[in-house]
């Protein structure tokens, strides 16, 4: 466990044995069970998730019922509702399991302390929002750059796993067509 936090924080950063060691307190491994909330919309939110294992999926549900998967996550990426974490207020997102989950989570107290005692890991978590802004950057203009199956051709590319791993209703919700039509790009 503390291995693989270790080597995603060496992706950006090089951490002494030393500092590893005071960065590994701030964070708690959790575990979560298929279909249960790690984030629920209308509930205050002040800890971001580090994935060891499993796979999330964060929703927003809409004024109509509807389920709006705005993205997955599995091992090795961050989740929360950044929102709701970053300015204190309540979730506009549902995050749960598509499989059971382990996680590493850490508070925005711990976030904040480390940040500011230790600018290696202010400089990796200003590395990782970037990269998460580019990646729902990218979403949103696939949504309007491209039809359905080419949303789904690159998905498969650049996540080739997901596919194995994700319902195909999910998948089909993900990529904003009926599950009939996500049939067709599978044949």
């Amino acid at each position: 466990m503390s291995l693989r936090l270790r080597r995603h924080i060496e992706e950006i950063v090089t951490l002494t044995d030393a500092e590893f060691d005071y960065v590994l307190p701030h964070f708690e491994s959790k575990k979560f069970k298929k279909h249960q909330f790690v984030v629920q919309q209308g509930n205050y939110v002040d800890q971001e998730y580090f994935v060891l294992e499993g796979l999330l999926k964060s929703t927003y549900l809409g004024d109509d019922g509807k389920e709006h998967i705005l993205q997955f996550s599995m091992e090795n990426w961050w989740v929360t509702d950044y929102q709701a974490f970053n300015n204190h207020e309540k979730a506009t997102l549902n995050i749960d399991c598509i499989e059971d989950v382990t996680v590493l989570v850490l508070t925005d107290f711990n976030k904040s302390k480390l940040c500011s005692e230790m600018h290696k890991m202010e400089h990796f978590f200003r590395i990782k929002t970037n990269t998460g802004y580019v990646g729902l950057q990218q979403r949103i203009l696939s949504f309007l750059k491209f039809d359905a199956r080419s949303r789904y051709m690159h998905l498969i590319e650049k996540y080739p796993q997901l596919y194995q791993r994700v319902p195909k209703t999910l998948m089909a919700s993900y990529l904003g067509v009926s599950r009939e039509t996500l049939s067709r790009f599978t044949a």
